[in-house]
């Protein structure tokens, strides 16, 4: 049975933390987990939090063999953005966007 954990407003933008996200999918969550570890990213600390937390809720909701859990599917979207001005030469102002993502792990587990 499959479990999911969602990180929302996550304040990275989306494409950077695909980035990472490309890394683990589809691996096992030992695995994953070590990958993330020494991934030199940012994102990579967020989206092992998340991964942890699918576990959890695996654990605790489904009596299920944390050993044989695999990643089933990462998904990162988009949150919106803050929008902020700076300001330019002559008068002007550049907008300056701020992306937010959503990052979504679902983990399942393998069949025997």
């Amino acid at each position: 049975m499959e479990t999911r954990a969602v990180t929302k407003f996550v304040r990275l933008s989306p494409r950077k933390v695909r980035l990472v996200v490309d890394q683990i999918r589809g691996k096992g969550v030992e695995e994953a987990l070590n990958t993330l570890k020494f991934t030199p990213k940012r994102a990579a600390d967020l989206v092992a939090k998340t991964l942890r937390s699918a576990v959890a809720n695996a654990e605790n909701t489904q009596s299920v063999d944390v050993d044989n859990l695999y990643i089933k599917s990462v998904e990162v979207g988009d949150a919106g953005m803050w929008k902020r001005f700076m300001p330019r030469a002559m008068g002007r102002a550049t907008k300056i966007r701020k992306r937010l993502a959503h990052i979504t792990v679902v983990v399942d587990e393998r069949s025997k």
